[in-house]
C-alpha cells in the first residue's frame, strides 16, 4: 500500500476538520499505518457506540451454531416473561431474524417509546410499541432490536452477554480489556456500550475478512459471517444524516453493507471497515457529527492499489507518531472560584460550585464532588469516580479554560470560568445523556433510569 496514499487521507481528514481519536488499517494481514491522536493512546479502550451491535451479531452467530437459538425463534416463545397481556398480531410474529435485520416495522427507532411505555422492561415495551410496516418488508434503524437479542442469547445461554463474548470470542483472540456500560438492571445494552482498543476493534474485522478463523482455530461460523455481513433488506436515508450511499446499500445482521464491503458503525464515527475485494480492514476512532463522509473518503485513498512509495514511509510514520490535539494554550494564574451557570445540556448542574486551585503543574479542579487534575502545557490524568479523564488548562486573558477529556468516550467537555461565572459544555453529548459523573463511574451504567 502506498504511504502517500494514506497520507493523502490523513490530509483530507484534517482540510474536513474530521476529529479523528486514532486509525488503523491492515492490508493482507499487515498493519501498514496506525496512529493515536494525543491524548488518546493504544492501550485505551474506547466507547464504541453501535459497533457494538455487529459483536452482538457475532453472539447471536455463535448461540445458533450451538443449536440453542433460530433466525426463525419467535421473541415470545424465547422470552415469554416479557410478552404484554395486549400484544398485536405482529408482535407475535417478530423472529429473531426481524431483529437482526432491523425489519420489525416500527416505521422508525423504536427505543425510547419503548422505555417511555416500560421503563423496566425494554422487551415488553418494543412488542407494546405501534407496528407501521409489516415485518420483514422495510428497515428501520431500531436500538432495540439488538437489547432483546441480547437478552435472548442470555436466556438461551444462561451467561450475560458480556461473558460470553468474553468466553468466546475475546479470550481466544486475546483481548483481556473488553468493558461495557450497563442498564439498571446490570444487563449490558447489547446495541451500545462496548469499549475495545483499536487494535481489538482492527482484530475483529480480520477475524471477519478470514471468515471467522483466528490463528488455527475456526471461532465463529464462515457461514454465519457470510449470512450477518449480505445484503437482506434495502435502506432508506437515516434521519438528519446527509445523503451517504454507504449507509443506503443495504442492512446484513447489525452490519452496514458499502459500496465495497460492508461496516459495522457507530455514533460520532467509530468504524470497523471490511473490503474483502482488497484484503483490507480498516479500524477508526472519532467525534464527529451525524453526517459523516466515511467511509467514502477510504474509497478515495485506500483502494487505488496504487504502487508502493517507499519514499515517503519515514514521513508517514513520524506524521503517525506525532498525532495530537494541542492543550489548551495560555498562562499560568490564580486560584478562582466561580457557580455554574445554567446552559443547555451542561455537563452538571445549575449552580455546582466550582473551584480551580493552582499546583506546580497544572490546577486542581473541584466540580462539585468531582476532583480533576490539569495540567498546564501537558495533559494530566486522574479517576474521581473510578474511570479516567484527561485534562489541560490554562488562563487566557481574563477566562480560565479547560478541556477535561473523557478519554475512553469520544467526547470531552470545555469549562470556562469567566469572572464567578462557569460554564460546562460537551463537544459533542453523549447519546445516553449530559450527566458528566454518570461517564466517570466505574462501574458504567449510564441510563440508572431504564432495565
Amino acid at each position: 500500500m502506498s504511504s502517500s496514499s494514506i497520507l493523502a487521507l490523513l490530509d483530507e481528514l484534517e482540510a474536513r476538520s474530521i476529529e479523528c481519536h486514532s486509525i488503523m488499517v491492515v492490508r493482507r494481514g499487515h498493519v501498514v499505518a496506525e496512529g493515536w491522536w494525543t491524548p488518546y493512546s493504544a492501550e485505551r479502550p474506547h466507547l464504541l457506540y453501535s459497533l457494538t451491535k455487529s459483536f452482538t451479531s457475532i453472539a447471536v452467530g455463535l448461540v445458533i451454531a450451538d443449536g440453542l437459538l433460530s433466525l426463525d425463534d419467535r421473541v415470545i416463545d424465547v422470552l415469554p416473561d416479557h410478552v404484554p397481556d395486549d400484544i398485536s398480531e405482529q408482535g407475535r410474529r417478530i423472529t429473531v431474524h426481524h431483529l437482526l435485520s432491523m425489519t420489525a416495522g416500527h416505521g422508525k427507532d423504536s427505543l425510547e417509546e419503548a422505555w417511555e411505555l416500560e421503563p423496566n422492561d425494554l422487551v415488553k415495551g418494543f412488542l407494546r410499541a405501534p407496528f407501521v410496516a409489516v415485518e420483514g418488508t422495510q428497515h428501520d434503524y431500531d436500538n432495540a432490536t439488538t437489547f432483546i437479542l441480547a437478552r435472548m442469547i442470555e436466556r438461551v445461554t444462561g451467561c450475560g452477554l458480556p461473558e460470553f463474548l468474553d468466553e468466546r470470542l475475546f479470550k481466544p483472540m486475546g483481548i483481556d480489556h473488553a468493558e461495557w456500560d450497563r442498564v439498571a438492571s446490570g444487563a449490558a445494552f447489547g446495541f451500545h456500550g462496548l469499549h475495545l482498543t483499536t487494535e481489538a476493534i482492527a482484530a475483529f474485522g480480520e477475524l471477519l475478512l478470514r471468515g471467522g478463523r483466528w490463528g488455527d482455530q475456526q471461532l465463529v461460523p464462515s457461514e454465519w459471517v457470510g449470512l450477518a455481513t449480505k445484503r437482506h433488506i434495502d435502506t432508506l436515508p437515516l434521519p438528519n444524516w446527509l445523503p451517504n450511499p454507504d449507509f443506503e446499500s443495504g442492512y446484513g445482521y447489525q452490519f452496514w453493507i458499502s459500496r465495497h464491503g460492508y461496516h459495522g458503525h457507530g455514533s460520532f464515527g467509530q468504524y470497523c471497515v471490511v473490503v474483502p475485494s482488497h484484503d483490507l480492514v480498516i479500524a477508526l476512532t472519532a467525534s464527529v457529527g451525524p453526517t459523516d463522509v466515511r467511509p467514502g473518503l477510504f474509497w478515495n485513498h485506500l483502494l487505488d492499489d496504487a504502487p508502493a512509495t517507499p519514499e515517503y514511509d519515514d514521513v508517514l510514520a513520524n506524521r503517525l507518531r506525532h498525532l495530537s490535539f494541542p492543550p489548551v494554550a495560555g498562562k499560568t494564574g490564580p486560584s478562582i472560584k466561580a457557580t455554574l451557570a445554567p446552559s443547555p445540556s451542561s455537563a452538571l448542574p445549575a449552580g455546582t460550585p466550582i473551584t480551580v486551585t493552582p499546583t506546580p503543574d497544572g490546577w486542581l479542579l473541584q466540580l462539585g464532588t468531582l476532583t480533576v487534575k490539569a495540567g498546564h502545557n501537558h495533559w494530566q490524568e486522574s479517576a474521581p469516580l473510578g474511570r479516567p479523564v484527561v485534562a489541560s488548562a490554562a488562563w487566557q486573558n481574563n477566562t480560565f479554560t479547560a478541556d477535561l477529556y473523557v478519554i475512553t468516550t469520544p467526547h470531552r467537555v470545555r469549562l470556562t470560568i469567566t469572572t464567578n461565572t462557569a460554564t460546562t459544555t460537551w463537544n459533542t453529548v453523549p447519546l445516553t445523556g449530559p450527566d458528566l459523573t454518570l461517564h466517570l463511574q466505574h462501574p458504567l451504567m449510564t441510563r440508572p433510569d431504564v432495565s
